[in-house]
Protein backbone atom coordinates (compact mmCIF):
# COMPACT_ATOMS: atom_id res chain seq x y z
CA UNK A 1 0.00 0.00 0.00
CA UNK A 2 1.35 3.44 -0.97
CA UNK A 3 2.19 6.06 1.62
CA UNK A 4 -0.51 8.29 0.12
CA UNK A 5 -3.17 5.76 0.94
CA UNK A 6 -1.67 5.33 4.40
CA UNK A 7 -2.04 9.06 4.99
CA UNK A 8 -5.63 9.01 3.66
CA UNK A 9 -6.51 6.10 5.94
CA UNK A 10 -5.02 7.90 8.92
CA UNK A 11 -7.00 11.03 8.06
CA UNK A 12 -10.26 9.09 7.86
CA UNK A 13 -9.52 7.30 11.13
CA UNK A 14 -8.76 10.61 12.83
CA UNK A 15 -12.01 12.14 11.60
CA UNK A 16 -14.05 9.04 12.49
CA UNK A 17 -12.67 9.22 16.04
CA UNK A 18 -13.52 12.91 16.23
CA UNK A 19 -17.14 12.19 15.30
CA UNK A 20 -17.65 9.31 17.75
CA UNK A 21 -16.08 11.41 20.51
CA UNK A 22 -18.97 13.85 20.12
CA UNK A 23 -21.44 11.39 21.62
CA UNK A 24 -20.64 12.22 25.27
CA UNK A 25 -21.15 15.91 24.36
CA UNK A 26 -24.85 15.38 23.65
CA UNK A 27 -25.92 16.86 26.96
CA UNK A 28 -28.87 18.92 28.22
CA UNK A 29 -27.84 21.80 25.97
CA UNK A 30 -28.48 19.62 22.93
CA UNK A 31 -31.98 18.88 24.20
CA UNK A 32 -32.48 22.60 24.87
CA UNK A 33 -31.35 23.46 21.34
CA UNK A 34 -33.86 21.00 19.86
CA UNK A 35 -36.70 22.43 21.95
CA UNK A 36 -35.77 25.99 21.01
CA UNK A 37 -35.81 25.18 17.30
CA UNK A 38 -39.05 23.21 17.55
CA UNK A 39 -40.74 26.16 19.24
CA UNK A 40 -39.23 28.71 16.89
CA UNK A 41 -41.91 30.62 14.95
CA UNK A 42 -39.40 31.96 12.44
CA UNK A 43 -36.29 30.53 10.84
CA UNK A 44 -32.96 29.17 12.01
CA UNK A 45 -30.33 31.66 10.84
CA UNK A 46 -26.89 30.04 10.66
CA UNK A 47 -23.72 32.09 10.64
CA UNK A 48 -19.98 31.52 10.82
CA UNK A 49 -16.68 32.65 9.36
CA UNK A 50 -14.31 30.76 7.07
CA UNK A 51 -14.58 26.98 7.18
CA UNK A 52 -17.27 27.29 9.85
CA UNK A 53 -19.25 29.39 7.41
CA UNK A 54 -18.93 26.82 4.63
CA UNK A 55 -20.06 24.05 6.97
CA UNK A 56 -22.83 26.30 8.29
CA UNK A 57 -24.18 26.79 4.77
CA UNK A 58 -24.36 23.02 4.35
CA UNK A 59 -26.12 22.60 7.70
CA UNK A 60 -28.64 25.27 6.68
CA UNK A 61 -29.30 23.40 3.42
CA UNK A 62 -29.77 20.12 5.28
CA UNK A 63 -32.18 21.64 7.79
CA UNK A 64 -34.20 23.36 5.06
CA UNK A 65 -34.52 20.16 3.04
CA UNK A 66 -35.68 18.16 6.05
CA UNK A 67 -38.46 20.35 7.34
CA UNK A 68 -36.73 23.05 9.40
CA UNK A 69 -36.73 26.47 7.70
CA UNK A 70 -33.18 27.73 7.72
CA UNK A 71 -30.69 29.85 5.81
CA UNK A 72 -27.05 30.89 6.07
CA UNK A 73 -25.79 34.46 6.21
CA UNK A 74 -22.24 35.71 6.71
CA UNK A 75 -21.63 37.62 9.96
CA UNK A 76 -19.69 40.18 7.92
CA UNK A 77 -22.76 40.87 5.81
CA UNK A 78 -24.93 41.10 8.91
CA UNK A 79 -22.53 43.49 10.59
CA UNK A 80 -22.53 45.73 7.52
CA UNK A 81 -26.26 46.08 6.99
CA UNK A 82 -27.89 42.68 6.63
CA UNK A 83 -29.10 42.33 10.22
CA UNK A 84 -32.54 43.10 8.83
CA UNK A 85 -32.78 39.57 7.44
CA UNK A 86 -33.19 38.32 11.02
CA UNK A 87 -36.63 38.76 12.56
CA UNK A 88 -37.57 38.69 16.22
CA UNK A 89 -39.10 35.23 15.69
CA UNK A 90 -35.83 33.72 14.47
CA UNK A 91 -33.05 31.79 16.21
CA UNK A 92 -29.36 32.25 15.43
CA UNK A 93 -27.06 29.24 15.24
CA UNK A 94 -23.53 30.65 15.47
CA UNK A 95 -20.57 28.42 14.62
CA UNK A 96 -17.05 29.13 15.88
CA UNK A 97 -14.65 26.43 16.99
CA UNK A 98 -12.71 28.82 19.21
CA UNK A 99 -15.84 30.57 20.41
CA UNK A 100 -13.86 33.80 20.24
CA UNK A 101 -14.41 34.81 16.60
CA UNK A 102 -14.59 38.59 16.65
CA UNK A 103 -17.09 38.88 13.80
CA UNK A 104 -19.56 36.72 15.72
CA UNK A 105 -18.98 38.35 19.09
CA UNK A 106 -19.82 41.75 17.59
CA UNK A 107 -23.32 40.46 16.81
CA UNK A 108 -24.13 39.44 20.38
CA UNK A 109 -25.31 42.89 21.58
CA UNK A 110 -27.67 43.22 18.62
CA UNK A 111 -29.13 39.79 19.26
CA UNK A 112 -29.52 40.49 22.99
CA UNK A 113 -31.22 43.82 22.33
CA UNK A 114 -33.81 42.11 20.11
CA UNK A 115 -34.20 39.06 22.40
CA UNK A 116 -33.08 36.72 19.64
CA UNK A 117 -31.70 33.52 21.23
CA UNK A 118 -28.31 32.22 20.13
CA UNK A 119 -27.39 28.56 19.91
CA UNK A 120 -23.71 28.04 19.33
CA UNK A 121 -21.44 25.27 18.13
CA UNK A 122 -18.01 25.64 19.65
CA UNK A 123 -15.10 23.58 20.88
CA UNK A 124 -14.96 25.43 24.17
CA UNK A 125 -17.94 25.78 26.51
CA UNK A 126 -16.20 28.49 28.55
CA UNK A 127 -15.70 30.70 25.49
CA UNK A 128 -17.35 34.12 25.20
CA UNK A 129 -19.71 32.89 22.48
CA UNK A 130 -20.83 29.98 24.65
CA UNK A 131 -21.34 32.23 27.67
CA UNK A 132 -23.73 34.43 25.68
CA UNK A 133 -25.64 31.55 24.10
CA UNK A 134 -28.82 29.94 25.36
CA UNK A 135 -27.48 26.52 24.39
CA UNK A 136 -23.92 25.49 23.56
CA UNK A 137 -23.20 22.41 21.44
CA UNK A 138 -19.67 21.20 22.11
CA UNK A 139 -17.70 20.14 19.00
CA UNK A 140 -14.31 19.80 20.73
CA UNK A 141 -11.74 17.55 19.04
CA UNK A 142 -8.46 16.42 20.53
CA UNK A 143 -6.49 17.28 17.40
CA UNK A 144 -6.83 17.86 13.68
CA UNK A 145 -6.02 15.12 11.19
CA UNK A 146 -2.43 14.14 10.56
CA UNK A 147 0.20 14.70 9.22
CA UNK A 148 0.31 18.40 10.22
CA UNK A 149 -2.66 18.55 12.63
CA UNK A 150 -3.20 22.14 11.60
CA UNK A 151 -5.87 22.53 8.90
CA UNK A 152 -9.52 22.36 10.01
CA UNK A 153 -10.26 18.71 9.26
CA UNK A 154 -11.48 16.85 12.33
CA UNK A 155 -13.04 20.02 13.72
CA UNK A 156 -14.96 20.82 10.52
CA UNK A 157 -16.06 17.18 10.23
CA UNK A 158 -17.26 17.26 13.85
CA UNK A 159 -19.19 20.47 13.15
CA UNK A 160 -20.86 18.95 10.12
CA UNK A 161 -21.73 15.80 12.06
CA UNK A 162 -23.26 17.81 14.91
CA UNK A 163 -25.37 19.64 12.34
CA UNK A 164 -26.56 16.33 10.94
CA UNK A 165 -27.38 15.17 14.47
CA UNK A 166 -29.55 18.26 14.89
CA UNK A 167 -31.25 17.69 11.54
CA UNK A 168 -31.98 14.01 12.22
CA UNK A 169 -33.38 14.76 15.66
CA UNK A 170 -35.59 17.51 14.25
CA UNK A 171 -36.78 15.22 11.45
CA UNK A 172 -37.92 12.69 14.04
CA UNK A 173 -39.56 15.40 16.13
CA UNK A 174 -41.46 16.76 13.12
CA UNK A 175 -42.49 13.27 12.00
CA UNK A 176 -40.77 13.98 8.67
CA UNK A 177 -41.50 11.22 6.15
CA UNK A 178 -40.28 10.11 2.71
CA UNK A 179 -43.07 11.96 0.92
CA UNK A 180 -42.20 15.15 2.82
CA UNK A 181 -38.61 14.75 1.67
CA UNK A 182 -39.77 14.34 -1.92
CA UNK A 183 -41.66 17.65 -1.76
CA UNK A 184 -38.40 19.42 -1.03
CA UNK A 185 -36.48 17.40 -3.66
CA UNK A 186 -38.85 17.13 -6.64
CA UNK A 187 -35.98 17.16 -9.13
CA UNK A 188 -33.83 14.59 -7.37
CA UNK A 189 -33.77 10.85 -7.89
CA UNK A 190 -35.55 10.09 -4.61
CA UNK A 191 -38.11 12.80 -5.25
CA UNK A 192 -38.98 11.34 -8.62
CA UNK A 193 -39.29 7.84 -7.17
CA UNK A 194 -41.51 9.07 -4.36
CA UNK A 195 -43.78 11.20 -6.53
CA UNK A 196 -43.97 8.97 -9.62
CA UNK A 197 -46.79 6.42 -9.66
CA UNK A 198 -47.26 3.11 -11.44
CA UNK A 199 -49.54 4.64 -14.06
CA UNK A 200 -46.75 7.05 -15.04
CA UNK A 201 -44.37 4.29 -16.13
CA UNK A 202 -46.50 1.19 -16.75
CA UNK A 203 -46.51 -0.53 -20.12
CA UNK A 204 -50.00 -0.60 -21.59
CA UNK A 205 -49.57 -1.72 -25.21
CA UNK A 206 -49.04 -5.21 -26.64
CA UNK A 207 -49.40 -6.86 -23.27
CA UNK A 208 -48.91 -10.66 -23.31
CA UNK A 209 -52.48 -11.57 -22.38
CA UNK A 210 -53.92 -15.04 -22.80
CA UNK A 211 -56.59 -17.40 -21.50
CA UNK A 212 -56.04 -19.95 -18.72
CA UNK A 213 -57.00 -22.60 -21.30
CA UNK A 214 -54.10 -21.73 -23.61
CA UNK A 215 -51.67 -24.61 -24.19
CA UNK A 216 -48.19 -24.02 -22.84
CA UNK A 217 -46.70 -24.45 -26.31
CA UNK A 218 -48.55 -21.30 -27.38
CA UNK A 219 -47.70 -19.59 -24.13
CA UNK A 220 -43.98 -20.01 -24.82
CA UNK A 221 -44.35 -17.97 -28.00
CA UNK A 222 -46.43 -15.35 -26.19
CA UNK A 223 -43.86 -14.96 -23.42
CA UNK A 224 -41.10 -14.55 -26.01
CA UNK A 225 -42.99 -12.02 -28.10
CA UNK A 226 -44.13 -10.03 -25.08
CA UNK A 227 -40.52 -9.28 -24.05
CA UNK A 228 -41.52 -9.13 -20.40
CA UNK A 229 -40.78 -12.74 -19.49
CA UNK A 230 -44.42 -13.33 -18.57
CA UNK A 231 -47.88 -14.01 -19.90
CA UNK A 232 -50.98 -12.85 -18.08
CA UNK A 233 -54.03 -15.07 -17.74
CA UNK A 234 -57.28 -13.14 -18.11
CA UNK A 235 -60.79 -14.56 -17.84
CA UNK A 236 -64.01 -12.54 -18.09
CA UNK A 237 -61.83 -9.42 -18.36
CA UNK A 238 -60.26 -10.11 -14.97
CA UNK A 239 -56.70 -11.10 -14.13
CA UNK A 240 -56.75 -14.67 -12.83
CA UNK A 241 -53.10 -15.66 -13.01
CA UNK A 242 -49.56 -15.13 -14.20
CA UNK A 243 -47.00 -17.40 -15.86
CA UNK A 244 -43.31 -16.47 -15.97
CA UNK A 245 -40.55 -17.83 -18.14
CA UNK A 246 -39.21 -19.50 -15.00
CA UNK A 247 -42.54 -21.27 -14.51
CA UNK A 248 -42.31 -22.58 -18.06
CA UNK A 249 -38.73 -23.82 -17.66
CA UNK A 250 -39.59 -25.64 -14.47
CA UNK A 251 -42.65 -27.15 -16.12
CA UNK A 252 -40.55 -28.46 -19.01
CA UNK A 253 -38.14 -30.09 -16.55
CA UNK A 254 -40.88 -31.62 -14.42
CA UNK A 255 -43.41 -32.72 -17.04
CA UNK A 256 -41.10 -33.38 -20.00
CA UNK A 257 -43.20 -35.11 -22.74
CA UNK A 258 -46.48 -34.04 -21.12
CA UNK A 259 -45.51 -30.38 -21.30
CA UNK A 260 -47.52 -29.64 -24.46
CA UNK A 261 -50.65 -31.13 -22.90
CA UNK A 262 -50.57 -28.63 -20.05
CA UNK A 263 -52.36 -25.28 -20.07
CA UNK A 264 -51.52 -21.90 -18.63
CA UNK A 265 -54.08 -22.56 -15.91
CA UNK A 266 -52.18 -25.68 -14.80
CA UNK A 267 -49.01 -23.84 -13.83
CA UNK A 268 -49.97 -20.18 -13.35
CA UNK A 269 -49.65 -18.28 -10.10
CA UNK A 270 -53.27 -17.65 -9.23
CA UNK A 271 -52.60 -14.66 -6.98
CA UNK A 272 -49.93 -12.61 -8.74
CA UNK A 273 -48.58 -9.43 -7.20
CA UNK A 274 -50.74 -6.50 -8.24
CA UNK A 275 -50.73 -2.76 -7.54
CA UNK A 276 -53.05 0.12 -8.23
CA UNK A 277 -52.31 2.86 -10.72
CA UNK A 278 -51.58 5.24 -7.80
CA UNK A 279 -48.94 3.02 -6.18
CA UNK A 280 -45.68 4.93 -5.86
CA UNK A 281 -42.69 3.63 -7.77
CA UNK A 282 -40.62 3.41 -4.59
CA UNK A 283 -43.29 1.06 -3.16
CA UNK A 284 -43.37 -0.96 -6.37
CA UNK A 285 -39.61 -1.35 -6.08
CA UNK A 286 -39.99 -2.66 -2.52
CA UNK A 287 -42.54 -5.24 -3.70
CA UNK A 288 -40.20 -6.41 -6.46
CA UNK A 289 -37.20 -6.74 -4.14
CA UNK A 290 -39.09 -8.30 -1.24
CA UNK A 291 -40.70 -10.97 -3.41
CA UNK A 292 -37.70 -11.43 -5.73
CA UNK A 293 -39.81 -10.80 -8.84
CA UNK A 294 -39.18 -8.61 -11.86
CA UNK A 295 -42.63 -7.17 -12.56
CA UNK A 296 -46.06 -6.42 -11.09
CA UNK A 297 -49.46 -6.08 -12.71
CA UNK A 298 -51.36 -2.81 -12.48
CA UNK A 299 -55.09 -3.40 -11.98
CA UNK A 300 -58.21 -1.50 -10.95
CA UNK A 301 -60.46 -2.42 -8.03
CA UNK A 302 -62.23 -5.02 -10.20
CA UNK A 303 -58.98 -6.74 -11.23
CA UNK A 304 -59.15 -5.39 -14.76
CA UNK A 305 -55.65 -5.29 -16.25
CA UNK A 306 -54.34 -1.74 -16.80
CA UNK A 307 -50.66 -2.34 -17.42
CA UNK A 308 -47.38 -3.88 -16.30
CA UNK A 309 -44.50 -2.30 -14.38
CA UNK A 310 -41.18 -4.14 -14.59
CA UNK A 311 -37.92 -3.54 -12.75
CA UNK A 312 -36.51 -1.45 -15.60
CA UNK A 313 -39.46 0.95 -15.31
CA UNK A 314 -38.63 1.69 -11.68
CA UNK A 315 -35.18 3.01 -12.55
CA UNK A 316 -35.72 6.76 -12.91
Amino acid sequence: MSKWRDIAIQCLNDEAKAVTNLIPNLDDDFEKAIELILNCKGKVVITGVGKSGHVGAKIAATLSSTGTSSFYVSPLDMYHGDLGVISSDDIVLAISYSGQTEELLKLIPSMAERNIPIICMTGYKNSLLAQHSVASLCIYVEEEARPLKLAPTCSSTATLAMGDALACSLMAAHGFKERDFAKFHPGGMLGKRLLTCAEDVMRTEDLPVTSPDTKLGEAVTLVSQGRLGICIAVENDKVVGLVTDGDIRRSIENSQSKFFDLTVGDIMTKKPRVVSRQTRIIDVDKILNTNNIHCVLVVDDKMHLLGVVDSFSTIL
